[in-house]
């Protein structure tokens, strides 16, 4: 049946690739890439042709094969299959390049560097030092042709075809006919003899000292060369002249030199050999040590190769999340190396991860994650993001943790392109609703209204028209005066959702009643947006014909392609904010929150965001009529004016605790927590009650430039005037100002307690008027009768 009988090459499960073979280790071994037909997963063939007439070389590569497949070590190719016919021998391991291609091509990109160098020589050193002390082997073909480099810039040593036990009494296999391994041969074997007095390393350790120059200084052109070190570092030429020595008896044992590198100010003695040390023992090692690892591991990344980070690095740091108790710490590192990947490979190696650990309900994972989605979030598809992500996420807004409610609102920047009508529309404004109404965190309530008009463009048209108007008004109700400011630019962010109606009898009521803010920046933002509406107002009463153009995005549907745009703003939307709330923190410190004065955030100043704005305030004049993007960019500048205010004014919040008597925050805190179903956006929200008229024969108060009202006059801007007008104060009539506003409020003060003394004075008169007339209709006072008054 010899007719059935199968070619063992045709089954072989590995096949050749049709490229060119990259060499291989002196001898008849030829080097060629392949895959595995199963899986196409790249491995590294090497071919022997048996010929006739060549037996004995036969012999060796056979022992070659035999030694391959037995040895296991890390620092020594592993041997995957192999294949032994008539005809060939095919040994198959990890996929490989030969060390000199390697160096090559490292040095011509420019990104070879003395830390990789280091590293892997290191390797070599101890895979001789397994051999010579563990084994009692001598390689016995130490060079650059015998060491091979995987994909993670691993150095593996190869070459076995002349090993040889160290226990025998002859030598190793003869390497005669191959000159180019001859002149690695130490100066004792020069004679042939090979009978000097030696150690068992001798011979190898003089082979990795001509190793060591080559990796330097490029191929050895002849054994004299050793004698200058060349580019060899000047940390590592002591211990390369130990190594090229002409006396075998003192060159070092491998372990022995290992650890002379190793010394302190030593060339292997670098933060690149100490991580790969601990990553090879990371199994054994202590949970406060690897803890205390991740956590400084992500500070040398940047300069350790691309390579090691991406096949080296990052699988352990998957392995400790999957099986260890590493935690949060590992996400920074893990982010950072993910850079290195393609999309493909970010998708299948950290999206799985990334969607576990938003189950954990860690809390510094939780946060982490929040804070560095912008790094992951393009490679998360919408299934995943609505069904494994935001169900977890939306849980931060409950959080009693105010930096995770806060870092769950900045996430939904990122995540509200992503996702769906009932996500976006309905759940995430229930939570939105609530936050700005009831959360007792200034700063939070300021980066939900930021974020809300980010987002503004996904929502539905019906949504848009029932939630904006309402909670942008509500926010210029806030104590908080970043809010404020916030409320006001989400109008201008959005104003291109608003019908004219909706502009004329909504909105600019609302901005009209910010003008006597007791804030500069609030009353700033509140002209500019209210020049920018009526601008567009008179536009469409002189031509008529633009009001479909004006109101085009009224009725449409929502915009998806505005993703990117919304998600760069990320960071100046919030980054303010945090940074004045820190200023808050440190100059009241003990000051419990209120609704009546600037909140305070309950947590230490490290939870939050430190980097503060730094831009000037300078306003274009211009800018206040273009209605665009960078409209709502001016709150960056509205945050930076505020946050350069070190010191708050008390007057100024109590005055605006007045005005507002807390009737937009509280009164309708039930209503905002079932808002869908009672429309609590709309309730939210009131129209304004029009000033009472001012008392016959005050001035009116455009007239007088003051700065805003008396904590007491609770927001009429008429009873201070007319406090001043009967004191006899003279009408101040300069610009708008803190200074002015205090001055104001100084003189009002006066004038008030000027009043007050002239009606004591009246009234101690109008009294002693009225004694003086009793005492003239009873006559004269009785003997005995007591005097009362």
């Amino acid at each position: 049946m010899w007719f059935f009988a199968r070619d063992p090459v045709r089954d072989f499960p590995f096949e050749l690739s049709p490229e060119l073979p990259e060499g291989g280790p002196p001898g008849p071994w030829v080097l060629h890439r392949g895959r595995k037909k199963a899986t196409g997963s790249p491995v590294s063939i090497f071919v022997y042709d048996v010929k006739p007439g060549v037996e004995e070389q036969t012999q060796v590569a056979k022992a070659a094969f035999k030694r391959l497949k037995t040895l296991r070590h890390p620092n020594i190719l592993a041997y995957i299959d192999g294949l032994e016919t008539d005809r060939c021998l095919h040994i198959v391991t990890e996929a490989v390049t030969p060390l000199g291609a390697y160096l090559k091509a490292r040095a011509e990109a420019g990104d070879l560097r003395e830390l990789e160098l280091s590293w892997g020589l290191h390797q070599i050193v101890k895979a001789l030092s397994f051999l010579v002390n563990d084994c009692s082997l001598i390689h016995n073909n130490v060079c650059m042709a015998a060491v091979f480099v995987d994909r993670a810039g691993e150095w593996k040593l190869g070459g076995l075809d002349y090993m040889y036990s160290a226990q025998g009494n002859g030598g190793g296999p003869s390497r005669k006919g191959i000159p180019e391994l001859e002149q690695y041969d130490p100066p004792e074997l020069a004679d042939g003899s090979g009978r000097a007095v030696r150690e068992k390393w001798s011979a190898d350790m003089w082979r990795l000292g001509c190793l060591i120059w080559e990796v330097f200084n490029g191929p050895l052109p002849r054994a004299a060369a050793l004698r200058n070190p060349g580019k060899i570092p000047k940390s590592l030429v002591p211990h390369y002249c130990e190594l090229v020595g002409a006396n075998p008896k003192v060159r070092p044992n491998p372990a022995r030199f290992l650890q002379n590198c190793r010394a302190p100010g030593g060339f292997m003695n670098n933060r690149f050999v100490e991580t790969n040390l601990f990553l090879e023992e990371i199994q054994i090692k202590e949970p406060a040590e690897k803890q205390k690892f991740f956590q400084e591991l992500s500070k040398s990344l940047d300069s350790f190769p691309e390579d090691f980070c991406r096949h080296k690095v990052l699988p352990q740091l998957l392995t400790a999340f999957e099986f260890g108790s590493a935690g949060a710490v590992v996400l920074t590192p893990l982010f950072k190396v993910g850079k290195f990947l393609g999309a493909v490979e970010y998708q299948r190696k950290i999206i799985p991860v990334v969607v576990k650990m938003f189950s954990s309900t860690d809390r510094a994972m939780r946060i982490r994650l929040l804070q560095q989605m912008e790094q992951f979030i393009q490679y998360l598809d919408e299934p995943t993001v609505n069904t494994q992500i935001f169900p977890h996420v939306v849980h931060g807004f409950l959080d009693t943790n105010p930096a995770i409610r806060e870092q769950t609102v900045k996430s939904m920047l990122l995540l509200a392109p992503k996702l769906n009508e009932t996500n976006l529309n309905v759940e995430l404004m229930k939570h939105f609703a609530r936050l700005q109404a009831k959360d007792e965190q200034g700063p939070i309530r300021c980066n939900t209204t930021v974020c809300l008009g980010k987002i503004g463009s996904y929502l539905s048209a019906g949504t848009r028209h029932r939630v904006l108007t309402s909670a942008f008004s509500r926010a210029t109700k806030d104590p908080f005066a970043p809010s404020r400011v916030a409320g006001v630019l989400g109008f201008a962010a959005t104003h291109n959702l608003y019908s004219m109606n909706d502009c004329a009898h909504k909105i600019l009521p609302v901005l009209c009643s910010l003008t006597v803010d007791p804030e500069r920046s609030v009353r700033d933002q509140a002209f500019k947006a209210i020049r920018s509406f009526l601008s567009k107002l008179e536009s469409v009463s002189e031509d008529p014909t633009q009001l479909a153009e004006a109101e085009k995005d009224v009725h449409a549907a929502s915009s998806p392609g505005m993703g990117g745009a919304a998600a760069s703003w990320a960071g100046w939307a919030v980054t303010g904010v945090s940074s004045l709330t820190s200023k808050l923190i440190r100059a009241h410190p003990t000051a419990a929150p209120a609704e009546t004065n600037v909140p305070q955030r309950p947590v230490p100043e490290g939870h939050w965001e430190t980097q503060e704005e730094s831009k000037d305030a300078e306003e274009d004049s211009t800018a206040a009529d273009r209605w665009d993007d960078e409209d709502w960019g001016s709150l960056e500048e509205a945050e930076s004016v505020l946050a350069q205010q070190d010191n708050w004014s008390t007057g100024g919040q109590a005055s605006w605790a007045g005005q507002t008597s807390n009737p937009g925050h509280k009164s309708q805190e039930s209503d905002w927590s079932s808002w869908e179903a009672e429309d609590a956006w709309e309730q939210g929200w009131q129209e304004p009650s029009p000033p009472e008229p001012p008392p016959e024969g005050t001035r009116l108060a455009s007239e007088y430039n003051w700065g805003g009202p008396e904590p007491s006059d609770k927001g009429d801007p008429f009873a201070a005037l007319s406090v001043r007008r009967e004191a006899g104060a003279q009408p101040r009539r300069d610009s708008w100002g803190d200074d002015n506003w205090e001055g104001l409020e100084a003189e009002s003060r006066q004038a008030k307690a000027e009043l007050a003394r002239k009606k004591r004075e009246e009234r101690k008169r109008e009294m002693e008027a009225k004694r003086a007339e009793k005492k003239t209709a009873k006559g004269p006072m009785k003997l005995g009768t007591r005097k009362l008054d």
